[in-house]
């Protein structure tokens, strides 16, 4: 593969050593890579260059990981997988909510960094299988193909992991899915009985298409099992 067309990786760490070996190592696995140590840079980084793919570090000079996924968010649409040597669940979900895609805590076993990286480009161009392309509810259409979701005919922003999360449900609408089928599904692990990353993008899909935080009637919790999307009736 000639290395303009390989997938391209935008690694923003200030820690020199860890993101040159991180490049290496996927640089070796097929992967275009380019590091940024700068926080500060960080956002104008990922906007210019609209990698397939973006490793952001949690602590950086010059601005840190979470508001850098906050302000890239409108500009930006492809997953980004967030890193950090700390290890506080509040850090996990603010960067799921800031509108990171993954979350992996430091040191990153390489092996692991790269099957996580591989499944979520999978799900972002596309190659998961489905059965229907379109999905309608009422006032809201899901499209497989283009990844897009609209209501009432406004396009909605989602990010990668919450389209993904928004397709599973729908296209399983009137069945309860337990957090192991949805983990088993999206990120190809098993449910620890802990990670909070789930309950975070559904409390972030609701008001976006409409469902109200407090009493949803689209996407229902389903105590001590799962989450359920309501069928037109």
């Amino acid at each position: 593969m000639d290395y303009a067309d390989r997938e391209h990786v935008l690694i923003v760490e200030d820690d020199q050593r860890l993101a040159e070996l991180t490049r290496d190592y996927l640089e070796a696995n097929g992967f275009k890579v380019t590091l940024e140590a700068d926080g500060a840079k960080g956002v104008d980084r990922i906007s210019s260059l609209q990698p397939d793919l973006v490793i952001l570090d949690l602590m950086l000079p010059g601005e840190d990981g979470l508001s850098i996924c906050r302000r890239v968010r409108p500009h930006f649409s492809g997953p980004i997988m967030m890193l950090t040597a700390r290890t506080d669940d509040l850090d996990q979900v603010l960067g799921l909510e800031m509108g990171a895609d993954d979350y992996m805590p430091k040191p990153v076993q390489p092996r692991v960094l790269l099957a996580r990286m591989r499944a979520l480009l999978r799900r972002t161009d596309g190659s998961l299988p489905s059965g229907e392309e379109r999905l309608r509810f009422e006032n809201l259409e899901v499209d497989h193909a283009t990844r897009e979701a609209w209501l009432s005919g406004e396009r909605i922003d989602l990010t990668s992991a919450e389209f993904d999360l928004l397709w599973l449900l729908a296209s399983n609408a009137g069945r309860v899915l337990t957090r192991e089928e949805i983990f088993s599904d999206l990120r190809g692990i098993k449910y620890d009985g802990q990670d909070r990353s789930i309950d975070v993008r559904v409390s972030r899909i609701r008001p976006k298409i409409g469902d109200d935080p407090n009493q949803p009637h689209r996407i229902k919790t389903v105590r001590s099992k799962g989450y359920l999307f309501v069928k037109d009736s």
